[in-house]
């Protein structure tokens, strides 16, 4: 009876196994049933067409897609696919290509453009593509040629590349191994209190916003995640070159910020780098969350936390590196900014200042640490190395009423730095 037991046990296990395989084959869009996807080409979508011709193209595949909860495969092609904008991508969709991040760029063999699952954008009349719920954008690769690399007063002001659907709420949105090139405002997920978006999940994406704004999310309380995303000016360095130091002087003057979150919950942002922007991650009034594992090179203000409340306004931000280096001047450039309400935990955050060819520095920051405002708030700090700031110390309370402590820190002259900064005591 052992002995039978144990064969039965043995073959439930592989037929567990090669259940598990046939699965894994059903994965590859090369296996994958007619029902569950079909290339953009069958609808009409080419290389050749005009962009208009496209759209329409495009919009009858999502059609068909949407009834089916189905995935539309963007196959590769030498000749970018020109679309016009205003595409929906309607509930239940996947549209998918082949790509990884290519934050340097595919390259044509004989000409200066990408390949592969590429989008062409030349107009600037409505967002290339507006989501709705349950819906997909993976592997691919978003171009708007006409953009300048070089001449500040000739930007296009593109409309975002991708929104939420302002109609539909935009709830389980997943946005993965996306590169954008020439593009104004990347991805806009600012959505109202009556139409919130939810569940929206942003990793591997990669680019460089001339409008400085790559992700916004307003109006999100179900856990928004930003993975292992990365902004850099070269984005198009294989096939383009990168952008000039004026552009992204340009984009510093913005005065926005790379990834910027309100009115959310818990939001998590994990693995977050930006170069050559004012500002790195704003944590708006009504937000609490986790920021970790982040570089925020040359910037003007790294970190700009608010909270509007005592309760749940809280922030842990770990592990991570600032380059504040630049900006109308010194005075301006604050590695973090607390104001508000609130708690914020800073752990193993490292800030340094230097010079950078590529855009105008000053090469030092004011502080390490600004925080101001009037209200109660509470600030500690632990393991942060502080560098190259012109301030006689690294932390500039402004906010009397605020509490501020420092443990094992380092200053500007590498020797340790504790303190405690307490409210002012009551007339």
């Amino acid at each position: 009876m052992d002995s039978l037991r144990h064969s039965k046990s043995i073959r439930f296990q592989l037929l567990l196994i090669v259940s598990c395989l046939q699965l894994f084959s059903l994965c590859s869009f090369a296996e994958m049933p007619a029902s569950a996807f079909r290339d953009i080409r069958e609808f009409g979508v080419s290389p050749t067409n005009s962009p208009s011709e496209n759209r329409l193209a495009l919009q009858r595949g999502i059609d068909w897609a949407a009834t089916n909860g189905a995935a539309l495969f963007v196959s590769p092609t030498d000749e970018p696919y020109p679309v016009e904008s205003g595409v929906l991508l309607r509930r239940n969709v996947s549209l998918v290509g082949v790509h990884g991040p290519v934050g340097r760029g595919t390259r044509h063999p004989q000409k200066p453009q990408p390949v592969g699952s590429v989008f062409r954008i030349t107009d600037a009349q409505h967002p290339f593509i507006t989501v709705e719920g349950a819906t997909q954008l993976r592997g691919l690769q978003f171009w708007y040629p006409e953009q300048t690399i070089s001449k500040p007063d000739k930007v296009i002001k593109y409309p975002p590349t991708i929104q939420a659907s302002p109609e539909d709420a935009a709830q389980g949105v997943t946005l993965s191994c996306l590169t954008f090139y020439g593009e104004y405002i990347a991805m806009d997920f600012n959505t109202s209190r009556e139409n919130p978006c939810e569940q929206v999940l942003f990793e591997h994406c990669y680019g460089y916003p001339l409008s400085g704004q790559f992700i916004r999310i307003d109006y999100c309380y179900d856990i928004p995640r930003i993975l292992h995303c990365h902004v850099n000016p070269a984005n198009q360095r294989f096939f383009r070159g990168g952008f000039s130091r004026a552009i992204i002087d340009s984009v510093v003057n913005q005065g926005t910020f790379t990834y910027a979150i309100n009115h959310t919950d818990n939001a998590v942002l994990i693995d977050l780098f930006t170069f050559g922007a004012y500002g790195g991650v704003y944590l708006g009034p009504a937000t609490y969350g986790q920021l970790t594992s982040f570089n925020l090179d040359c910037v003007t203000v790294g970190i700009h936390k608010i909270g509007d409340g005592t309760f749940n306004r809280n922030w842990q931000i770990a592990q991570g590196s600032i380059i504040a280096n630049t900006g109308p001047s010194v005075d301006k450039i604050h590695p973090i900014i607390v104001e508000g309400q609130g708690n914020t935990s800073i752990v193993n955050v490292e800030a340094f200042s230097g010079g950078n060819p590529v855009l105008s520095t000053l090469n030092q920051s004011q502080d390490f640490l600004l925080v101001r405002g009037n209200k109660n708030l509470t600030v500690t700090l632990s393991g942060c190395r502080m560098r190259n700031y012109a301030a006689p110390d690294p932390i500039t309370r402004e906010n009397t009423n605020a509490q501020v402590q420092a443990v094992a820190c380092i200053d500007k002259n590498e020797k340790l730095f504790n303190t405690t900064l307490s409210p002012a005591p009551a007339n």
